[in-house]
């Protein structure tokens, strides 16, 4: 073992008093290498070296600040290496890292999703990161259906086009091309046949525990070695019908004593007597995923590949191979999982099941995690956008709440959001306002935005008719109609219900201010919430207004909310959003 270089021990003399002065004293070796191997990775080759003198040094630097306390520590450092007195602050990246070796106009990447049912927000971060690295580099991204497994996961027709508007309207963009595997599968049996002929695949008759055992045991299966024209007649059976599900799979050549026991003589193909929604009954012999795949990117020209690192196991068994065909694999990236904590544990197939059963309305039922639902409540693609890239594509696992998301949806929604008052569950007060010089109440469409204009309730003749919520009625308070005037109610209750005056008062201090509307201003309308997880029509009364369907709104005092449709009754629909 040779001694290490005079300037790597004064490197590591600087990291060590620098750790001893941020930490009192007490650095820690740990630290120290961490620093070391972070800043300067060309040492990382001598870390067996590197760890005594490391400790070393760490103990002569808190031997020094024992001694002579921290500032004699700080004097040494002003003198010898001033630069590890600067506080560095590490800049925040915007946006998304560079691809590796990737060529402006020749990046290709895809999406590829299984189309059982409509993209979920955790298919979200497949769209955003993969669409915008594609507009980064001036590159494509493939919408590719991966729908050759139609027995664990059979493909929902109706899925296809969700999914394709579901993506258009998240990405921003159409899909460069769309895909879909089961139109493909005379190319994939094709190259099937291909990895047969050329002995990089043999028809294996083994059963599961079989295989197994000799997987474990890292023993070839008696199945390998025999003869192509076996394999390649076996093959024509499978095709034909006379061996059942489960008699054969097709099985990639590997290296049975590869320490990773999942690439040993990997399963490729299998057979599968299904009618396919697409396709019918016209295969009995699949594509598995890793197979499917490798070949599709393969023959798209696909350069970067961004994955769950759940997946890091199938960039290997393609890899393995991409080396027999002599092709070269694209750059793979990774990330880790994201959990969101206020959507548990959905999935495709059970949402779909609850749907059927009639716990949910449908795929855009607001308590479901699918983007449907959340283009249903208001969200916005951008903000959405946003959120998947400012996580970028760290391999860590993190758990993320819903106030995130949302706070970006509020900046993103807000200032093009119109006001609006709601009254739920109203109560009709009459107030006198004789004396009251205005004929009407006169409100911004948006307080920070007066160029947008104002709204105005004319107030009619003495007395009005005011609408008020029944929480804020069912209170001897004085309080203030927003923007007009101070009431005070007194009522008591019957067996009939609250019964009683309203009259004008004068402000006392902070008098509280709710939210009204005068009887001519206000229509029927059903408010869509979700409350301790139950969907709730909230009835009550909206502002009269003029505004399309799909507009977002902010109801005073309530929140945002999407303007939606018109009820049998004629009530307007809304649909709340968030906070």
């Amino acid at each position: 073992m040779g001694e290490l270089d005079s300037a790597v021990i004064a490197l590591l003399r600087k990291y060590a008093l620098q750790n001893a002065l941020e930490y009192d004293g007490q650095g820690q070796v740990g630290s120290v290498m961490g620093r070391v191997m972070g800043e300067n990775p060309d040492l990382r080759s001598q870390a067996k070296q590197l760890t005594p003198a490391i400790a070393s040094q760490v103990a002569e630097a808190n031997a020094l600040a024992a001694e002579k306390g921290l500032e004699h520590v700080r004097s040494i450092l002003e003198s010898e290496s001033p630069d590890a007195l600067e506080k560095k602050v590490k800049d925040r990246r915007e946006g998304l890292p560079p691809l590796p070796n990737a060529e402006q106009g020749n990046v290709i990447l895809r999406f590829a999703p299984n189309p059982n049912g409509p993209l979920s927000f955790g298919h979200a971060r497949g769209v955003v990161i993969n669409a915008e690295f594609a507009r980064m580099y001036d590159g494509e991204v493939i919408l590719r259906f991966d729908d050759t497994d139609a027995v664990v996961k059979p493909p929902d027709p109706d899925a296809y086009a969700l999914i394709e508007d579901d993506f258009t309207w998240l990405a921003g963009q159409s899909p460069s091309r769309i895909i879909r595997a089961s139109d493909r599968m005379d190319v994939y049996l094709e190259y099937a046949v291909k990895t047969l002929a050329e002995n990089h695949a043999y028809v294996c008759q083994c059963t599961g525990d079989e295989f197994k055992e000799f997987r474990i045991s890292k023993t070839e299966c008696p199945c390998r070695n025999r003869p192509t024209d076996d394999n390649m007649a076996l093959w024509s059976q499978m095709n034909g019908g006379s061996i059942p599900p489960g008699g054969a799979v097709i099985r990639i050549k590997t290296d049975m004593s590869l320490p990773n026991p999942a690439l040993r003589d990997w399963p490729a193909l299998r057979i599968q007597h299904v009618n396919h929604p697409m396709v019918a009954d016209r295969y009995k012999v699949w594509p598995l995923l890793d197979f499917q795949s490798a070949v599709e990117d393969y023959l798209q020209g696909v350069t970067h590949i961004v994955r769950g690192k759940d997946l890091m196991d199938s960039t290997r068994k393609q890899t393995l191979l991409y080396e027999k065909f002599g092709w070269e694999y694209p750059e793979t990236l990774y990330w880790g999982r994201v959990k969101i904590f206020e959507f548990g544990g959905f999935s495709t197939s059970q949402m779909k099941l609850d749907i059927a059963a009639g716990q949910y309305s449908g795929w855009d039922d607001p308590r479901l995690p699918t983007l449907r639902a959340m283009r249903r409540r208001g969200y916005d693609a951008g903000a959405m956008r946003k959120f998947w890239i400012d996580l970028g594509l760290t391999q860590k696992d993190i758990s993320v709440p819903m106030s995130t998301l949302n706070s970006l949806n509020a900046k993103a929604v807000d200032a093009e959001a119109p006001r609006l008052s709601f009254v739920r569950d109203p109560r009709s007060i009459k107030l006198d306002i004789s004396g009251i010089e205005l004929t009407k109440v006169t409100l911004p469409i948006h307080p920070e935005h007066p160029d947008k204009g104002v709204r105005e309730w004319p107030l009619g003749d003495s007395p009005l008719n005011v609408k008020i919520a029944s929480e804020d009625f069912s209170s001897r308070e004085p309080r203030r109609l927003k923007d007009f005037a101070d009431i005070g109610i007194h009522h008591k209750k019957t067996v009939r219900g609250w019964t009683g005056e309203v009259g004008r008062t004068e402000r006392v201090g902070n008098t509280p201010i709710i939210h009204w509307l005068p009887s001519n201003m206000a229509q029927p309308a059903v408010l869509l919430l979700e409350e301790e997880g139950e969907l709730v029509a909230a009835e009550g009364l909206l502002e009269v207004n003029d505004y399309p369907d799909g507009t977002v709104v902010q109801l005073e005092r309530m929140g945002f909310a999407i303007l939606e449709g018109i009820e049998e009754n004629g009530a307007r629909r809304l649909v709340r959003l968030h906070g």
